[in-house]
């Protein structure tokens, strides 16, 4: 096998896996819908970040990796603001559908450059605020067109946990930028925090985590480690081999695919209908997103991730 045979089996090989991870977070949506009520939404989260952590921990007990005091206090902002991300993504997944949930969420995408714009001063072309105002337009669309015809406090939640998310990429770039930090002891940091954070809220409001823990069954079991496995630890280890082996634009571009994945789902496996506008709102969104998402790799000083976002190791992501 030459040469060039080789590289193009090993893009296809990573291009595969990193379009499983998208996958992967598009199934988010639907899952976290069908493990989370009102009541249970912290109880969940609860045990999600601290089961994530705990495998994390053991992860860098078995590197002997050491952490930084700088990557705590990094590591526990951001984590913060990461808990704020998963409180109103899944209590907006709570009460909307599956599929409005990962398309609302796909905002970040173009919220993030324009948020970084305002704090960095970068330039974006006047086609990607084109490329926003088509997605925007597209969620109005979407939230207006299926099975009920009003934006509802879901679809709001969900919204504000796409500005939270932009913040929270915008801080971990600004917060990691010309410092050595490891991903994998900041995203432990982040978990642990989220972790604690859900710990302590859960007590106070709606089903305790240890009540929940406690009358967990079989399938909601079987989800939890799904969204632990296959959603969160799965997407980490897959982003960091990737960037290696791949360039960050093509990593970026086919996890940005995630959208049309959730909206897959939500349609064929969640059961959601969408109205004709709905479907008009859909396809806005989509190609909003993905055209934004291109224009704003292709502008000039592009943020260096630092670090990945753990749901996105997102979190979406839910």
């Amino acid at each position: 096998m030459g040469p060039s045979r080789a590289t193009a089996r090993q893009t296809s090989i990573v291009d595969g896996l990193l379009l499983a991870v998208a996958v992967a977070w598009g199934s988010t949506y639907w899952v976290a819908k069908e493990l989370v009520s009102p009541d249970t939404v912290l109880a969940v989260l609860g045990v999600r970040m601290v089961l994530t952590a705990l495998a994390l921990g053991l992860i860098l007990l078995a590197m002997r990796n050491r952490l930084k005091k700088t990557e705590v206090v990094i590591g526990g902002i951001l984590g913060l603001l990461l808990s704020t991300v998963f409180t109103f993504e899944t209590f907006g997944i709570a009460a909307t559908s599956a599929t409005n949930a990962g398309l609302i969420i796909s905002l970040t995408i173009v919220m993030t450059p324009v948020l970084e714009t305002v704090v960095g001063k970068r330039k974006l072309s006047r086609l990607f605020y084109l490329a926003a105002v088509i997605a925007v337009a597209g969620v109005y669309f979407l939230a207006t067109g299926g099975a009920s015809a009003s934006f509802g406090l879901g679809d709001l939640l969900i919204l504000l946990a796409a500005v939270a998310r932009a913040f929270h990429v915008t801080g971990m770039h600004r917060l990691s930028a010309g410092r050595s930090v490891d991903s994998l002891n900041l995203t432990f940091v982040q978990m642990a925090t989220c972790g604690l954070v859900f710990l302590i809220m859960s007590s106070l409001w709606g089903t305790p985590i240890t009540s929940y823990a406690g009358s967990m069954d079989g399938s909601a079991a079987l989800q939890m480690a799904y969204l632990v496995i296959v959603c969160t630890l799965f997407p980490f280890f897959i982003q960091m081999w990737a960037v290696r082996k791949t360039s960050p634009t093509r990593v970026s571009l086919v996890l940005g695919t995630e959208p049309v994945w959730a909206a897959v789902i939500g349609v064929t496996l969640a059961g959601d209908v969408l109205g004709p506008i709905g479907i008009v709102g859909v396809v806005l969104v989509l190609t909003g997103t993905i055209w934004g998402q291109r224009l704003e790799l292709k502008a000039p000083h592009i943020a260096v991730q630092a670090a990945p976002e753990p749901e996105e190791a997102r979190t979406p992501t839910a």
